[in-house]
């Protein structure tokens, strides 16, 4: 079951969002640290990467900042959580009495489901996650929507017709917003070549950089990227080989100007900062909450690079208007006998 959240909830925090949460200090190294606030809400995150990302993971911390600025929570983060230590990090925190513990990455769906049902009093979260139950949800973007409007951008940019993808890992949400960048670039033409890797690590530039110019080698002049630390080496390896490519989570335009075409702008603090206002009330259920493009606040297009012709720009934002306004929307189906999500 999905819950969809009033845009009304979600505006009294955008003025405050950007700024004295990025102030507040963060911990050294990789050890939880917390505020003494007594009798306080407690909220904690497990991060898979570092909090200096400049995307994902420091987007999850600035949520609990949020949080405890606005609710008066007691938080604490731990980063690089690395895949084997996921469920003994979670257990810590549940076992240290924190009521809404987030765990950031459909990476964590697996342990998150192994020590929720342990820990019936703490409810947990993992963004972008696939998985509910008693005491446990997920927040999910729809990064479809937003891949969806990449792609049809991509296919009236590329000379090649061969676009391609890089994620982190393989799971529900890379695999949605793989799935909306090839819709939505065969709606403009069927015949392009849209390709997928996974480096297997968000934050290794090496790995990033390999997999970005084995892409280019094959005849990919557009690449759509979702990693965290190792985004930037995709974009300014995409600005030095001349093709083209994707930001991800933040406005990433500025970090390769030539190269970037937009964005998919992703505001997870605002969205972890609402979950957070639920739990506080003991109104979290178990529930996959989902936000898309309707919430302008949340997800969104970032600034066009000036290469993006006036009238693609322009057909871009119709499209998206019709997204919002659910005259084209997208459903479950199946495609040479396997699931997927088609245009509906």
């Amino acid at each position: 079951m999905s819950k969809y959240i009033n845009r009304r909830q979600f505006l009294i925090y955008g003025g405050t969002a950007v700024g004295t949460s990025l102030l507040l200090k963060a911990c050294n190294g990789n050890s939880p640290t917390a505020s003494n606030t007594n009798n306080a809400y407690k909220i904690a995150i497990a991060l898979p990467g570092p909090i200096t990302d400049k995307t994902w993971n420091e987007s999850g911390y600035k949520g609990i900042q949020l949080a405890k600025q606005k609710l008066g929570a007691e938080v604490t983060h731990l980063e690089k959580v690395s895949q084997p230590d996921q469920t003994e990090v979670l257990s810590d925190f549940a076992r240290r009495n924190y009521n809404l513990v987030f765990a950031h990455g459909g990476q964590f769906d697996a342990a998150i489901q192994q020590v929720a049902p342990q820990f019936p009093q703490t409810f947990f979260v993992g963004v972008n996650g696939a998985v509910s139950g008693a005491n446990f949800g997920s927040l999910r973007i729809e990064h479809l929507q937003a891949s969806y409007l990449c792609g049809i951008i991509a296919a009236l940019m590329t000379k090649n017709n061969k676009i391609a993808y890089i994620g982190g890992q393989k799971f529900a949400a890379t695999q949605e917003e793989f799935r909306g960048l090839e819709l939505g670039a065969k709606s403009i033409k069927p015949e392009i070549q849209v390709t997928s890797t996974f480096t297997g690590d968000w934050n290794d530039v090496a790995k990033a950089k390999e997999a970005t110019l084995a892409l280019i080698s094959t005849g990919a002049d557009v690449i759509y990227q979702w990693l965290d630390n190792a985004s930037a080496t995709v974009l300014k390896t995409a600005n030095e080989r001349g093709i083209y490519a994707f930001g991800n989570t933040n406005d990433q335009l500025d970090i390769a100007p030539k190269a970037v075409l937009t964005s998919a702008v992703k505001r997870i603090d605002l969205a972890i900062a609402y979950l957070a206002e639920l739990g506080k009330q003991n109104l979290l259920k178990g529930e996959v909450y989902r936000i898309g493009l309707e919430k302008a606040e949340i997800l969104t297009l970032g600034k066009f690079s000036n290469t993006v012709p006036a009238n693609i720009k322009e057909q871009v934002l119709d499209i998206k208007s019709a997204i919002i306004a659910n005259k084209i929307s997208f459903k479950e189906c199946q495609e040479k006998g396997e699931d997927t999500i088609c245009v509906n």
